[in-house]
């Protein structure tokens, strides 16, 4: 389904896999104080090979079942990276580090939230986290993420 969705312009699907994410069991406080979605911003590249964001896609539907605001334009990519897809743990890291920072005309609004990070898939959590680093350094209290699934990383043991 997640291949579907990133390489093959399946972009309707994202509503059955946001209806599967809105099903997963959050503790109480992040169903109290979770603000809004931030779904992974693409690079504009990437963007444009694609036709549309993914994660932004899953964060949409996802929002109404939740009923919170998907908060788009909050986090930006500073710069195109290589696809993920065949990087060691170690090489991922190296790949999204200083890739993301959270928009300096937002930072009000940022400012003590809690967010919740959306992406597609889950491998080592290099993008997440990166992320989340932006996040914080642009003002947000608490970062929680939200997947589709998880891949195994390489190296994972099966």
């Amino acid at each position: 389904m997640v291949h579907a969705l990133k390489y093959r312009g399946w972009s309707r699907i994202a509503d059955e896999m946001a209806a599967r994410m809105a099903r997963l069991d959050w503790p109480r406080d992040v169903l109290d104080e979770r603000a809004a979605l931030v779904p992974v911003p693409l690079s504009n590249k990437r963007l444009k090979e694609r036709g549309y964001n993914q994660s932004e896609r899953l964060a949409a539907p996802l929002a109404q079942h939740w009923n919170i605001p998907v908060w788009e334009n909050v986090l930006e990519r500073t710069r195109h990276t290589q696809t993920q897809t065949r990087l060691t743990p170690g090489d991922r890291l190296r790949n999204v580090s200083g890739a993301f920072t959270a928009r300096q005309d937002a930072r009000d609004m940022l400012r003590g939230a809690h967010v919740v990070v959306v992406d597609d898939v889950v491998t080592t959590a290099a993008t997440l986290n990166a992320c989340a680093g932006a996040l914080c350094a642009g003002g947000v209290r608490i970062v929680s993420f939200v997947t589709f699934g998880r891949a195994p990383a390489l190296g994972d043991r099966c």
